[in-house]
């Protein structure tokens, strides 16, 4: 069944998993003939980014290239000849000459794919640089170049139907159409090198009998059938529009996904390359599969770098940091109508943020200061998703009231307490550790999780037993490690989600203030179990591991045997099990990674079947297939055996732990199929109807067959089932992927060293007609506060370079007044913003003189904000540069940046201050400020323990953010203002003025001594 969706083309993120949409108008070349007739007859409108609607005509796809119905533009016969000459050479070349020939020849059509067409795209995508240089090089401008637009008219005309007009189409639709002859050029070329050099590889393998040569080719034939299903079936779903990438040329209508799209992620990138493989084992050769997979990755990696980030750059949403939408406790929620669903399965975070990235145009060496400037550049623009999930709560510093959100002693009794959900994440999640990602030394979980797994390595270099009994002690070291984590914690889970076993123990042997009403009890509980539960899978991945190392021993000959094949396989399915690791804790989360709904019970949730749970409803199966993996890898028995019982302690544990706890909370509405399966169950159910139609009187007996055999399968199955069930009575808990985040956040120098460009043509340039000033600030002084806007006029001569930018500097970090040696370090704007796109000049063209009075001069002012201001007090000053260059023609300063600073150290006082710093952190955003900053809010502070709720039950003092930059702002600014170093994920999860003024006080407090 179609749905329709947002217009999100191509999307393939956790959310939505829309990729093309059924778009223009598409006739194939399955129908002969000149009279070609419409596939429907509806109007499909365009939208090109300036806002033109025009209506898109019918296209055809790229068989018609082969159809001699067709007429041939000089484009295609270029790309037949091309085609030609491969077969030419394939049939002339010698094997071996022809294997390494097709070799380099498919890599260089595959890098024209991946690495080509990705970089063109990608500009497009971010600059609109296809259409530009089209437009700048003049080919469609008929007074320009008559004849290549003639040319490409023809080209372009001759391919389309009756209903397409060159002259009344915009630029961008005909540019389009133009890319998309390249496009044909390479996928073509790329498809025909690649079957070429497989075929070259020809061989049959020595060894095998019959059957397995039988087997070998139906697999084959299977996976290339399979390929060609899957990418017939994304062909017509979304049409050439999605197929050649429409949507970073022009928008159009509604999305309509169905059918391949629920089959598995991504299925042109992922299973849509299952081909390769099929061909791999028909040709019978490593070199064919190895390619092949390096293919596929180079695949991958276009989807990863060009497409999902288009995507996001072109649907994603922004939704504000620390957004408070007020919650009601359970017991009032029941009260409503309208029943609530909830999953596991959905992770619920205060972040969702996207921010396009703004280079800076210059690069420089490191300033002579040693205090570390600090400014905004394209790595702290990047999206943040994990944020909120990472903002830690310092409630054990004593603050009355952080969130300022308790009512007074009086009223409490009289009315329910409202919290938010962002508030209640950051109760429950405070950096928490994940493998060895935010590991805190200084905190002692992670000291001792450091400390296990460092002794669990350490045993894998014991060199003292001898062969035999270091296997078997690696061997019982692992299995007690798998369970305790299997068995072990899965039993604690499960008295947990029946009687709340834990809570129940700390609140039984520890003390907590009685208006904690039991949460202290359930944070501290689940809070250890976090710590235990993390130490465990660490643990029994570390230690299947080490006994996988123990075994292993490095093959003397890898082409003999199945050694090649088995460490091929053992890397793909370790590789499996990562993705699928990444892609389940993507929908899960923290609360889901963590069974924070076998703890918390107002942690909202939904059922939501996003990212891979779309496809399978337990994706915990795949992720193990690392285990057997090590197996294949290591060839050891204890191996296997270790991979035989994770993986029957898994099945226990969803079948008597997961399972009837999400039946306890959510019921029916759990679904029965996953998306895989439903694909699968209809694919079969349409062959069975097509083999009944066609058996004719032996359809009756053929069904007696297939119900026996189903029979005898379900019968083998349930009695596998008890069997595996009573052997495990007592077996693991749920396998939660692990994320082994193994990038490393360098903390890299903001100010770098660079090769200074400096221009040629200065002569032609009087610097004395440059001069730049700095507007004084609103007191008349030359002192700004931290993320106060500065403005600076300008004047230059009427001829100047509309490439000229004005930058800023720390002042005694250049040496030179004559050429800038540092870098601006985003601290830069361009003369003329609006004839630029981010650091692109739109423009070239010099303007006309219009004032008689001043012929030779041009002035103007810029201002800068934001992230092109200096986020650190000092002394600086402004530098005009010539034509995007380091070239000084003028510079001006110095002038300072301060910060505001209380006059004494109590509430009022502190919060006035933040009344200030917060909202110019914030940009003066008036949808993120505080409504008690904004014009005509009182700026008398509240009481510290108590708050004026507005009329929807928010806190006047909460803020919010975009960006998780505009939390950093902050946390700089407090640093420099009051001495006190606050994290931005503190910020993020106090988000509120007196939150903040209660937490700087008590930190004073604290540190005074």
């Amino acid at each position: 069944m179609a749905t329709t969706a947002d217009p999100q083309l191509r999307q393939r993120r956790k959310e939505h998993h829309p990729q093309r949409t059924s778009s223009d108008e598409t006739v194939t070349s399955g129908v002969g003939g000149d009279d070609v007739p419409h596939v429907r007859d509806e109007v499909v409108w365009g939208k090109t980014p300036s806002g033109e609607v025009f209506r898109v005509p019918t296209t055809h796809d790229v068989l018609t290239l082969f159809h001699p119905g067709y007429p041939k533009s000089h484009i295609d016969l270029f790309n037949l000849a091309l085609l030609g000459l491969q077969l030419v050479l394939f049939f002339t070349l010698s094997r071996t000459a022809s294997r390494i020939f097709f070799l380099f020849y498919f890599a260089f059509w595959r890098a024209a794919y991946d690495l080509g067409l990705g970089w063109v795209l990608t500009k497009q995508s971010k600059k609109k640089w296809i259409v530009r240089e089209v437009q700048r090089l003049g080919w469609l401008d008929e007074k320009r170049r008559p004849e290549v637009r003639q040319w490409i008219k023809k080209q372009l005309a001759g391919k389309m139907g009756k209903d397409y007009s060159f002259d009344e189409l915009p630029l961008e639709y005909n540019t389009w159409l133009l890319f998309r002859q390249l496009v044909d050029i390479i996928l073509l070329n790329d498809f025909l090198a690649y079957c070429m050099f497989a075929f070259s590889c020809f061989r049959v393998p020595e060894g095998l009998s019959a059957g397995v040569h039988v087997m070998r080719w139906i697999g084959g034939i299977a996976l290339i059938a399979f390929n060609l299903w899957v990418k017939t079936e994304a062909h017509n779903v979304v049409k050439d529009y999605g197929w050649y990438w429409g949507d970073v040329f022009f928008q159009r209508g509604a999305l309509v996904f169905d059918g391949v799209f629920e089959l598995a992620p991504h299925p042109m990138y992922s299973v849509g390359y299952a081909g390769y493989y099929g061909l791999s084992l028909i040709i019978g050769s490593y070199a064919v599969l190895f390619v092949s997979l390096a293919a596929h990755a180079a695949q991958f990696g276009f989807l990863v770098f060009f497409e999902n980030p288009h995507i996001e750059r072109t649907y994603g949403q922004r939704k504000p940091l620390a957004q408070r939408s007020p919650l009601l406790p359970k017991a009032s929620r029941k009260l409503e109508a309208a029943p609530e669903t909830h999953t596991r399965t959905s992770s619920v975070s205060s972040v969702a943020s996207t921010d396009a990235p703004t280079p800076a145009v210059t690069e420089g060496e490191t300033a002579t200061e040693s205090e570390e400037v600090y400014t905004e550049t394209e790595t702290e623009q990047e999206n943040d998703r994990s944020l909120s999930r990472r903002a830690k709560r310092h409630s054990g510093l004593g603050l009355s009231n952080v969130s300022s959100r308790e009512e007074s002693p009086k009223g409490a009794s009289k009315r329910i307490q409202v919290i938010s959900q962002h508030d209640l994440f950051h109760r429950y999640f405070r950096k928490d550790t994940v493998f060895l990602h935010n590991v805190d030394l200084l905190r002692a979980s992670d000291f001792q999780l450091v400390l296990l797994m460092t002794y669990a390595v350490a045993l894998a270099f014991v060199p003292s037993l001898s062969r035999p009994s270091a296997l078997m002690l690696h061997f019982g070291h692992a299995l007690a490690w798998c369970l305790f984590h299997t068995v072990g914690l899965g039993l604690l889970l499960r008295a947990q989600s029946q009687s709340k076993f834990m809570v129940r123990h700390y609140l039984k042997h520890y003390h907590y203030p009685q208006n904690a009403r039991g949460q202290g009890a359930v944070q501290e509980a689940f809070q250890n179990w976090k710590a235990i539960y993390n130490l465990s899978m660490g643990m029994t991945y570390v230690s299947s591991i080490c006994l996988a190392w123990k075994t292993y021993s490095v093959p003397q000959h890898w082409t003999v045997g199945n050694e090649l094949l088995r460490h091929t396989l053992g890397v793909i399915m370790i590789a499996l099990h990562v993705w699928s690791t990444l892609e389940s804790y993507e929908v899960l989360g923290l609360f889901g990674w963590f069974f924070g709904d076998f703890f918390i019970e107002d942690f909202p949730s939904h059922l939501e079947y996003t990212g891979i749970y779309r496809y399978l409803n337990n994706p915990e199966v795949i992720s193990g297939a690392a285990f057997f993996g090590l197996a294949l890898i290591s060839g050891s028995k204890l191996v296997f055996a270790l991979a035989v019982v994770r993986l029957l302690s898994q099945w226990w544990f969803l079948s008597k732990v997961e399972n009837p706890h999400m039946r306890k909370l959510y019921g029916d509405s759990i679904r029965s199929d996953a998306g895989f399966v439903k694909v699968i169950k209809k694919v079969a159910q349409k062959n069975a109807r097509l083999l009944e139609s066609r058996a004719g009187r032996h359809a009756p007996e053929i069904k007696r067959v297939a119900r026996e055999v189903k029979g005898t399968f379900d019968k083998v199955y349930e009695e596998t089932a008890e069997v595996v069930e009573e052997f495990l009575a007592k077996s693991r808990p749920r396998i939660s992927e692990v994320v082994q985040d193994t990038k490393v956040l360098l903390q890299q120098s903001r100010e770098r060293l660079v090769i200074s460009r400096v221009a040629n043509d200065l002569s032609s340039y009087d610097t004395n007609k440059y001069k730049i000033s700095i507007v004084p600030s609103a007191d008349g002084s030359y002192r700004f506060h931290l993320g106060e806007p500065i403005r600076v006029r300008w004047r230059a001569p009427l001829h100047h370079s509309r490439k000229d930018w004005i930058g800023i500097y720390r002042v005694g970090a250049n040496q030179s007044n004559l050429v800038t040696k540092t870098s601006s370090l985003g601290m830069w704007v361009p003369v003329h913003d609006d004839e630029w796109d981010g650091d692109i000049p739109l423009s070239l063209h010099k303007p006309k003189t219009e004032d008689p009075n001043s012929p030779d001069v041009e002035e103007g002012e810029v201002v800068f904000k934001s992230g092109a201001l200096p986020w650190r007090t000092g002394k600086y000053e402004v530098r005009y540069h010539h034509d995007g260059k380091y070239n000084v023609m003028s510079l001006d300063g110095p002038f300072e940046v301060v910060v505001d600073k209380p006059s004494q150290l109590d509430f009022s006082s502190v919060r006035k201050s933040l009344m200030h710093i917060v909202p110019l952190c914030l940009d003066m955003d008036p949808s993120l400020i505080p409504q008690s900053c904004k014009d005509g809010a009182t700026s008398d502070a509240p009481a510290p323990n108590t708050a004026t709720e507005t009329e929807d039950g928010r806190d006047p003092d909460d803020f919010r953010f975009w960006w998780k930059r505009q939390a950093k702002r902050i946390s700089l600014a407090i640093e420099q203002a009051f001495g006190v170093e606050i994290a931005p994920e503190v910020i993020v999860a106090d988000a509120n003025l007196s939150a903040l003024a209660n937490r700087i006080l008590v930190s004073k407090e604290l540190l005074s001594d």
